[in-house]
């Protein structure tokens, strides 16, 4: 796991690529490296941050040049014991032991046709002297974040944005449109970028940019084409071995030099993975989280604790337990600044934090159990969706009338909150609505005419477009599967936009690398071969990753209620953060500019003080993008109050 960087025939490349290097500093601090070439009637730069895992000799190090390719590479590369095999054989010698040596043997040998053949997470750009091309990769998934910018005939290119923001001196303008995108999701979609200049380079694709500055653009891989056909094998009759596949999966996530250990939540995910690992790796550590008393009580949050403890006995896991008290106010512009994009999940912090014990104790790679409920259907709104259709089926008069009790049921006291309350109000906001626009109001901040009441009038359009296109996503499948097309949608929209984007940018700010076996080309091809009514059977979500976890771990943890991995939002928003969200509102940045109207943002602190309805999470995103919106107009990138 690294840094990468660069420049393609750009004015005063070499300096810039530097300083790109410089910015990305946490993401390798074991080492850097840099590399320039001409090209065509410029130059290219390769810049490198190395965060050693697999072989830690200078053999490994980067860029890494032989034979007229230059290679900078993020990632690991999971079946690099496989392909090394394959190379060998056809005569391939290697100096070294590392997966980027086997990636720069695997392009000479069968250019871009060697990407779907790779298993693991990566973002990389090779360089051929030969020919004077640059080529730009990125993984199946999207696990990897690859940033870049053109200009004229010449590109920049890193693998975070404030990198980017950093080198061009402050002239990157906002794309309000991810604004208002960020608005409704609490992060920006993987298909837009917070700079309107920059884009990402989209999961499954490459591109290819010639020294005449003729670009060309290839997609290996396609979740819609991966679902199709798992749709394909289900209605032949196939039925994945999910057990065999998982710990295989985990089994090769666990390749490394140095130590790896796992986070343990208590939930299934994370108890999971950290029981396969165990098997393989036998005692090695984990590291859980829990909330000061006070706050887990106001927040009504699951004693999620005593169940990662019972894992831990059980497989004689090395349990490290964090309890997080965080200092809130200087943690919120510290993680802004680390996520690059306004995203409102705390649940960075809980990564940054148990990614930063983790370093502190001399461990660099960390399992997480992410990607498991956009896949299986584990998240709650996936059940409530298809609840929605029964509900429909009730007679309109009774609808009303649950609906009309509800609505005034607060959702907090001065002492505690009710999550049943808060689930019930979300639930009935959408349980009307159609497949798509239900779908969407049940996972994210606003329905259409909340958010126009909150944005500039002028950003009236914007709104229409970025509602369109979740409706476009969600559509664009041959799907007839109304569970299969919700995790579809997730895989595409929730999993890079959100969590792992939030896990890459949070746990490399700790210079950790955190690996996702979930989130896995053979995982992923089987989540599609698995139908919807084997993911939600009766009330239970995940149904058939419980199934096969039961191989492994007791009953009493497969099947626990679902656990969290958030943070007590209204603990913190209605006493550590108060006074500061009442600045924000009466004289913030982004309503002093208009982007946000204060009267909205005063209604929803005033309904949240009321108990009448749960904002903590909306305000708690109203002060990210108003740390993040701070630092892009300054030109830095980086919040003025870091």
């Amino acid at each position: 796991m690294c840094g990468i960087a660069g420049t393609y025939r750009w004015p005063e490349g070499k300096a810039v690529t530097d300083r790109l290097t410089d910015v990305l500093a946490h993401r390798g601090p074991d080492g850097s490296g840099r590399y320039s070439h001409p090209a065509g009637d410029g130059e290219v730069h390769l810049g490198h941050r190395r965060l050693a895992i697999i072989d830690l000799s200078e053999t490994g190090a980067q860029p890494m040049v032989s034979d007229g390719l230059a290679l900078t590479y993020n990632g690991e590369l999971y079946n690099a014991p496989e392909l090394r095999a394959e190379l060998t054989g056809a005569g391939v010698r290697f100096r070294g032991t590392s997966d980027t040596e086997v990636l720069l043997e695997a392009w000479r040998r069968w250019g871009t046709d060697c990407l779907p053949r790779l298993r693991g997470m990566f973002a990389f750009a090779v360089f051929d002297e030969r020919t004077g091309e640059l080529v730009l990769a990125r993984d199946q998934l999207g696990i990897k974040p690859l940033f870049l910018l053109r200009r004229g005939g010449g590109m920049v290119f890193a693998s975070e944005l404030k990198a980017l923001a950093a080198v061009t001196g402050g002239s990157l303008d906002v794309d309000h449109a991810a604004l208002v995108a960020s608005l409704l999701y609490y992060w920006v979609p993987d298909s837009r970028c917070a700079f309107r200049e920059a884009e990402k380079l989209p999961p499954g694709s490459w591109l290819r940019i010639r020294p005449d500055g003729r670009e060309e653009r290839g997609t290996y891989w396609n979740l819609k084409d991966v679902a199709a056909e798992g749709r394909e094998r289900a209605r032949n009759g196939e039925r994945p071995d999910l057990a065999a596949i998982v710990e295989e999966s985990t089994r090769q996530h666990l390749l490394s030099d140095v130590p790896v250990a796992t986070f343990l939540s208590g939930g299934l995910d994370s108890s999971y993975l950290t029981a396969l690992a165990a098997r393989h790796r036998p005692g090695i550590s984990a590291y859980t989280i829990g909330f000061r008393a006070a706050d887990a009580k106001f927040e009504a949050m699951p004693d999620d604790l005593r169940y990662a403890r019972q894992v831990a006995r059980r497989y004689g896991v090395d349990l490290h337990e964090i309890e997080i008290a965080p200092n809130v106010l200087d943690l919120l512009p510290q993680m802004t600044y680390s996520l690059d994009e306004p995203i409102g999940d705390p649940a960075a912090i809980n990564t940054f934090l148990i990614c930063s014990a983790a370093r502190e104790a001399g461990v660099k790679v960390m399992l997480s159990g992410m990607g498991a409920d956009e896949l299986f259907a584990g998240y709650r709104k996936h059940l409530a969706n298809l609840l929605a259709l029964r509900y429909q089926r009730v007679p309109g008069p009774l609808r009303r009338g649950v609906s009309g009790v509800v609505e005034r049921l607060p959702v907090a006291t001065a002492r505690r909150g009710y999550r049943s309350v808060r689930f019930a109000k979300r639930f009935l906001s959408f349980a009307g609505l159609p497949e798509e626009t239900a779908f969407r109001r049940s996972y994210t901040m606003y329905d259409q005419d909340e958010l126009l009441a909150l944005v500039d009038p002028d950003l009236a359009g914007t709104v229409d477009d970025v509602l369109t296109e979740h409706a476009d996503v969600y559509r664009d499948n041959t799907l007839d599967d109304h569970v299969n097309r919700m995790c579809l949608t997730d895989a595409r929209m929730f999993l890079p936009g959100l969590n792992l984007a939030y896990t890459d940018r949070s746990s490399m700010a700790a210079s950790t690398e955190v690996r996702v076996p979930y989130v896995d080309v053979d995982v992923v091809r089987a989540a599609f071969t698995v139908p919807g009514d084997r993911k939600i059977v009766g009330r239970q979500g995940k149904a058939v990753l419980k199934e096969a976890a039961t191989s492994i771990l007791p009953k009493e943890i497969v099947y626990r209620p679902k656990g969290l991995f958030s943070a007590p939002l209204r603990a913190w928003m209605s006493r550590d953060l108060a006074p500061l969200v009442r600045e924000v509102v009466n004289d913030g940045v982004l309503v002093n500019s208009g982007i946000l109207r204060r009267d909205a943002l005063a209604r929803m602190v005033a309904e949240d003080a009321a108990g009448q309805r749960d904002f903590s999470k909306h305000l708690w995103h109203v002060l990210t993008l108003e740390y993040w919106y701070r630092g892009a107009v300054s030109g830095s990138g980086r919040s003025q109050a870091a």
